[in-house]
């Protein structure tokens, strides 16, 4: 099993968010995480990555318990963090920005570098010296997936990468994951965007105050009208 998390509990200050979860990712499988806004998805991603940590469960990560290790340790394991909003180095330049992500690979085949991640969106290549700020919402998104993968991560976790795009830099987002999952990248997708993210996982899970409600196939959770219908779509 590449990620799991087992009865994981995270707070705020007093405030009891993540209230038991559960849940798995296998090597090479895609799976997403839906909710509606402040279920626990983002808190999810960052106990994950030590950035809101668990105090209570395990979360084990390539068969190693991460639960109490340091963010930078986690980052170094492989894990790969693609946060929502523009969370990028507005100052720099788009090269300067995968720079400063990028790391050796881990093996000889598969590895990224930002030739490579200029092939997969050839627009950054056109962007190379443009300072990140004055990129578009979708440019920015490509930066960010971008700076994950030089970084040349056995997993990805990809938190609300729809937010604020437009419908035809969705598509392109699904196109660039989907080729992501050919390559045997293990994802856990969090997303508002139900129809989106049950289109490209293999299984999902439903949050809701910080607990798993319901789990199944993508194609189970999309064939109920139930579900659906409490996710919004």
């Amino acid at each position: 099993m590449m990620l799991s998390l087992d009865s994981v509990h995270s707070y705020y200050g007093r405030s009891h968010i993540l209230q038991g979860v559960s849940l798995e990712v296998a090597q090479g499988e895609t799976v997403t995480l839906l909710g509606r806004n402040g279920a626990g998805k983002t808190t999810t991603l960052r106990s994950i990555m030590g950035l809101t940590p668990a105090r209570r469960g395990q979360i084990r990560f390539a068969g190693a318990d991460i639960t109490r290790a340091p963010t930078h340790r986690i980052a170094a394991q492989g894990l790969a963090f693609v946060p929502s909003g523009r969370r990028i180095f507005s100052e720099l330049s788009v090269r300067q920005n995968l720079q400063l992500y990028l790391r050796e690979p881990r093996s000889a085949d598969g590895s990224w570098d930002i030739d490579r991640v200029y092939g997969l969106f050839p627009k950054l290549a056109e962007l190379d010296e443009r300072k990140a700020g004055f990129l578009s919402g979708g440019e920015q998104q490509m930066l960010k997936l971008g700076r994950a993968l030089v970084a040349n991560p056995r997993m990805l976790l990809l938190d609300e990468l729809t937010e604020g795009l437009a419908p035809a830099i969705v598509d392109d987002l699904a196109d660039w994951l989907r080729l992501l999952k050919h390559e045997g990248f293990s994802m856990l997708v969090c997303e508002q965007n139900a129809r989106f993210a049950l289109e490209l996982a293999d299984r999902g899970y439903i949050i809701e105050k910080g607990r798993v409600r319901h789990e199944g196939t993508a194609a189970e959770l999309s064939g109920s009208n139930e579900i659906m219908q409490y996710l919004g779509v």
